[in-house]
């Protein structure tokens, strides 16, 4: 059995969008080339059978997405993609008809900053790709995660009250879906299309306030990933590269996940103890207890 339920391997650390829950990289604008993603797979596959292509970058302005689909294909893995959403009708040919592609994530939360005037616009392209992928077997996700720990009154519904009206009119028999839900929490729209909601996320950083490390996560247990300079970190929270575990242009990933910073941070955590400073600053740690 693979160790890990999914690798997350950036295809590009480049992001059309600048949205105020997902501060901009620091890192160099990067594309991986085709020939490089193909030996990230054949590296990762030992110990996945599912990449995510995403971790800070928009994954639908890589212009060979198609081609890194097939290397999926061709080394045996499935592929789930994260997008805001805003280049899915130029690239839906790129996507649709894609065996080893899984599932598509459409961040919805993504449009909050634009004008309301466009959010038409915005979904109907959503719509009819979910319609199409969903027919073709991928399964599609809409994801509002901007909600916040009291949701009645709260600037959630300002932000999201013409987001749900218009899920509701293009999904009829999904029911009520601007009712309070539990985080983390999902309702099924169509066959193989969801609606997730969830608190607002946030990035962890060095400049937050640091707690007593207390928690559990499951960062080199179930995940890692793979920026697009080839960093090793974690988890996909780790969008800087801070806890760099080494690099892919440098050793192998089974070399690097073994090694003696992966193998502490890994035994803290067995330990209910984040050792590493970034964890100790990263609140997602606290859902594990």
């Amino acid at each position: 059995m693979k160790p890990f339920q999914k690798v997350y391997l950036e295809i590009t650390s480049v992001c059309n969008l600048s949205c105020s829950f997902c501060p901009p990289t620091e890192r160099r604008a990067e594309f991986i080339k085709p020939d490089e993603f193909r030996r990230r797979l054949q590296e990762v596959k030992l110990h996945t059978s599912l990449v995510a292509l995403h971790v800070k970058g928009e994954p639908l302005l890589h212009p060979k997405l198609d081609h890194l689909l097939d290397a999926c294909k061709e080394e045996g893995l499935q592929a789930v993609i994260t997008t805001n959403g805003t280049l899915i009708g130029k690239m839906r040919d790129k996507l649709l008809g894609k065996p080893a592609l899984r599932q598509v994530n459409l961040s919805l939360h993504s449009f909050e900053g634009n004008d309301p005037e466009r959010l038409d616009a915005y979904l109907a392209p959503l719509f009819a790709f979910a319609r199409d992928a969903a027919d073709s077997g991928i399964h599609v996700s809409f994801r509002l995660w901007n909600g916040e720990e009291k949701e009645e009154g709260a600037s959630y519904w300002s932000h999201n009250r013409l987001l749900l009206e218009r899920l509701s009119a293009y999904y009829p028999t999904a029911g009520e879906l601007s009712r309070p839900l539990a985080p983390g929490s999902g309702i099924k729209l169509a066959e193989r299309v969801y609606l997730n909601r969830d608190l607002v996320f946030e990035w962890p950083s060095l400049n937050a306030p640091e707690d007593d490390g207390a928690g559990f996560c499951y960062g080199l247990r179930t995940q890692a990933a793979v920026l697009a300079n080839g960093t090793v970190v974690p988890c996909c929270l780790d969008g800087e590269g801070v806890i760099n575990l080494g690099n892919l242009q440098e050793a192998s990933f089974a070399d690097i996940i073994e090694s003696e910073r992966a193998l502490r941070l890994k035994e803290g955590f067995s330990r209910r103890t984040a050792v590493e400073e970034l964890c100790r600053k990263c609140g997602y740690r606290r859902k594990f207890g």
